[in-house]
């Protein structure tokens, strides 16, 4: 279920199921084309699993690793504060090609999202002419009614398994108060006395563990409030955050970690980009701009403190990152970065790159991962040394990291951006579920006589 079902992403990702499912294809100006699932690690990119007799690499795809959830068989629904039908949201969002929404729109056009919650204070002003498809009453009884909607969603469907994401609106940040959202039974108790600092988004996280169903934050803003993280780990839900990482962050966290492994000093990034979907309209505001912001500022700090020799102590380099609303380009997001870095004998060395994002399309793929990852850990338990009792995972699942700009992790656990070192950690706890030993690359076997 996604929270801003009606968006660009969620339509585009319904729309985009909808076609792999019935083997849709349409036409283009080089031809036909066929749906595909493009740009998701679990459906389009393979796996070392070994060597074979000749000592040649062996390939799987990566969701063949372990039995894991497919797409196709995937029911979709969700809350939106915009009352348009699906196939109305995805003509509103003008991502996918006309043909293909020709062909599509009449299944769309039969689904509706359920009302959702809206508090003016959280996301942009300009979102107001959107919001008529509102859940009334106060935020206890919003939250008994989101709990009512995932129930409900699950029975009708006869589902095993509800996981919400939250692919809505970017909202300002919460402020974090001892007595208000510190603790589960604070947050519970700042709910149920209509408290003003409980955001929509911790609204239907809390729903979400309550009935025992996974949440995945795919915004920027600070939904997993420390009270958030306790009721998850009480209840032994799964949650996890924060922020889609589609496009220039993710070419961001490969490349800053290649100038630093390389011994190449960065000392300014600079990130511009513009856009003209409706998440860049939301952006335009300040409160909003700052989240985002915020969990895109925090991308090479780990790769940084990993060399002590370019940097010293609380050594940063500079970071700007810009982002404007430019309404003629639609969802075809720009992106400019421009990398800054000293070199041999004080010497500079200057990277330019110019990115442009089809960001729905970049943005869709990883919903299906997330969603795919979160449902195979719902199902894995884990024991050591001598224990007898299986445990689940922790409730904070650091795992989807690499699908996220700012990993939520555990508490006193250390977050890593590095991008290679994110998709080798999946890898390998994913082979250590069928007793494979973790990939490396020492290729030994090539490398001495034989």
């Amino acid at each position: 279920m996604m929270v801003g079902w009606g968006g660009n992403n969620g339509s585009t990702l319904t729309a985009s199921i909808l076609a792999n499912k019935q083997g849709i294809s349409w036409e283009t100006r080089k031809g036909p084309q066929s749906a595909n699932y493009y740009g998701s690690l679990m459906m389009a990119s393979t796996v070392k699993l070994g060597v074979d007799a000749q000592l040649k690499d062996v390939y799987v795809p990566f969701n063949e690793v372990v039995p894991m959830a497919h797409p196709n068989d995937v029911v979709i629904g969700g809350w939106d504060i915009s009352s348009l039908s699906i196939g109305d949201a995805m003509r509103r969002a003008q991502v996918l090609p006309v043909d293909l929404q020709r062909r599509v729109y009449d299944e769309l056009a039969q689904l509706k999202p359920l009302p959702s919650v809206y508090y003016p204070d959280f996301i942009a002003a300009n979102q107001e002419d959107r919001a008529d498809n509102l859940i009334g009453g106060t935020k206890q009884e919003q939250l008994d009614h989101l709990r009512k909607d995932i129930r409900e969603f699950k029975q009708a469907n006869g589902l095993d398994r509800v996981i919400v994401m939250w692919t809505a609106n970017t909202e300002r940040y919460a402020d974090i108060a001892a007595g208000v959202n510190d603790t589960a039974d604070n947050l519970l108790q700042s709910i149920a006395n209509g408290h003003a600092e409980v955001s929509p988004s911790t609204l239907f996280a809390v729903a979400s563990i309550l009935e025992g169903a996974p949440f995945v934050n795919g915004s920027p803003q600070n939904t997993l409030v420390p009270g958030v993280i306790d009721l998850a780990e009480r209840e032994r839900s799964f949650v996890g955050g924060d922020d889609f990482k589609s496009g220039q962050t993710k070419i961001k966290s490969v490349l800053a970690e290649f100038l630093v492994n390389a011994g190449i000093k960065p000392l300014a990034i600079t990130s511009y980009n513009h856009l003209g979907n409706n998440d860049g309209y939301n952006l335009s505001a300040p409160a909003q701009f700052r989240s985002k912001e915020i969990s895109k500022s925090s991308v090479v700090d780990d790769m940084v403190g990993a060399n002590n020799l370019l940097y010293k102590k609380n050594e940063h380099p500079d970071h700007t990152i810009v982002i404007k609303y430019v309404p003629s380009v639609g969802d075809s997001k720009r992106a400019l970065d421009e990398y800054v870095s000293e070199i041999f004998m004080g010497g500079l060395n200057t990277i330019s790159i110019y990115n442009t994002c089809e960001d729905s399309l970049l943005a869709s793929p990883l919903i299906i991962d997330l969603f795919m990852m979160t449902e195979l850990m719902t199902r894995v338990t884990y024991r050591s040394g001598d224990d007898t009792e299986w445990r689940p995972f922790h409730s904070v699942l650091s795992i989807l990291s690499y699908m996220l700009k700012a990993p939520v992790v555990p508490p006193n656990t250390p977050v890593v951006n590095a991008l290679a070192k994110q998709r080798m950690a999946m890898e390998n706890i994913m082979r250590a579920f069928v007793g494979l030993a973790p990939n490396n690359e020492m290729l030994l076997e090539h490398k001495a006589f034989h």
